[in-house]
């Protein structure tokens, strides 16, 4: 069978090459001379523009475009006044599903159908075929059926499932006709949605693993931070190279994206290569849409995008937006702890520390007090340098604390650790 495509990237390159090599013929085009040229070497008919690539087709036209999702509608725009009756769109990449059920109406009128395809497999579907998701009119879809199963992976070696054998359809073929125009691209949505969960399931999961060896490290002690109770219950360095290893071998977790994970951690256990930032596509949004729309619960899904969000640092003001809230030190903040201190001051008891004499429970100026000591434990602590410290330097600019003598500074202690931090 004849097929068209349009955008010669790593999928629809591939999806050309395995086409070719079970039979099919195909025209390409590309906007990279390039990429045109190196098919064309491999067998395929090339083009150099539009109009020729649409010339060396044979009517009914089937057309497969492969190219972003956003430049989809611009594509049709230049095929559709050089197509004819009865010719053939097929958007293979990941559009959604309301743009297909739109598109079809638009072409409906010039006789034009629209078929969109789902289609998973990436970069491995040359040598293990592409997943194919398919939505449009059951005639076109049953006369492409020759394409869909040469670039579907077939049943392979996965086991057939139970009673399977009895009921009909393409489905173990690993291509499957799933309703009207949209309706590939739905499922297809509904998978990429599925897929950000798995994937962000292994990386916290894994991340864990990575942690477990917490009670071998140092922590700050302070105030304001949980300590780890428990330390001797955290001494343990995984290799998670071999931790994904053996879960591939027999456990309920082990899948393809398991495997492209041991991939990489053999590699690279740190994985520095990696720079921690993931996009999302489109498709997750999308999928989160329709759960909200249709009032189907999906907790995993969304955290699963809001993740990505996250590893592109766009919370990044809303942490500042905590950090603000949590460890106010601005000055007007300081302003107001004076003005709560001489207020305090001038209400509270008398306090008595050993021979230091604190007198504010008058109206009048305060009597000088006694000359004393301070001694702070604990003073690397974050809740000593934020708040405690700050607070004595306020109380001695007020002329609260005591002094040894008019002209000495304010004999505060500070220990174990920061001997010369004093005030």
């Amino acid at each position: 069978m004849q097929l068209g495509m349009i955008g010669l990237g790593r999928m629809g390159a591939n999806m050309v090459r395995r086409l070719q090599k079970n039979g099919h013929q195909c025209v390409v085009y590309d906007r990279s001379p390039e990429s045109v040229k190196q098919l064309v070497g491999e067998g395929a008919t090339g083009s150099s523009t539009i109009d020729e690539f649409i010339s060396k087709l044979q009517k009914p036209r089937a057309i497969w475009l492969m190219v972003p999702a956003a430049v989809v509608d611009a594509t049709i725009a230049d095929l559709a006044p050089k197509l004819s009756k009865d010719d053939i769109l097929i958007d293979g990449g990941n559009s959604y599903y309301i743009d297909d059920i739109r598109r079809a109406k638009e072409l409906a009128p010039r006789g034009i159908h629209y078929v969109d395809v789902g289609t998973s497999g990436g970069v491995w579907g040359l040598e293990r075929g592409y997943c194919q998701m398919i939505g449009g009119e059951l005639g076109i879809v049953k006369h492409l059926d020759p394409i869909f199963k040469t670039l579907a992976p077939g049943r392979g070696n996965v086991d057939r499932t139970p009673g399977r054998e009895r009921a009909p359809g393409t489905a173990e073929e690993g291509y499957l006709h799933c309703g009207p125009s949209g309706a590939g691209h739905f499922v297809k949505m509904v998978h990429n949605g599925i897929e950000y969960g798995l994937m962000a399931a292994y990386a916290e999961g894994l991340n864990i693993l990575k942690h477990a060896n917490a009670g071998k490290s140092h922590r700050e002690v302070d105030a304001e931070t949980t300590p780890l109770r428990n330390p001797e219950h955290y001494q343990y360095d995984f290799n998670l190279a071999d931790v994904a290893e053996v879960w591939r071998r027999g456990s309920v977790v082990a899948s393809w994206l398991l495997d492209l994970t041991a991939i990489s951690l053999f590699d690279q256990p740190t994985l520095e290569r990696f720079s921690g930032r993931v996009s999302d596509s489109g498709e997750g949004r999308w999928t989160i849409l329709a759960a909200i729309e249709s009032t189907a619960p999906a907790p995993v899904l969304t955290a699963s995008l809001y993740q990505r969000f996250t590893s592109r640092g766009e919370d990044d003001f809303a942490a500042k937006i905590l950090s603000a809230m949590a460890f106010p030190v601005r000055r007007s903040h300081r302003k107001e702890s004076r003005a709560l201190s001489r207020e305090a001051g001038n209400r509270a008891p008398q306090l008595k520390i050993g021979t230091c004499s604190m007198n504010n429970n008058h109206a009048e100026a305060p009597s000088p007090a006694a000359a004393c000591a301070m001694v702070i434990f604990g003073a690397t602590g974050d809740l000593t340098k934020r708040k405690l410290l700050p607070a004595l330097l306020n109380l001695a600019q007020e002329n609260v604390l005591p002094r040894i003598s008019p002209s000495s500074a304010w004999p505060v202690a500070i220990s174990p650790r920061s001997p010369s931090a004093s005030l």
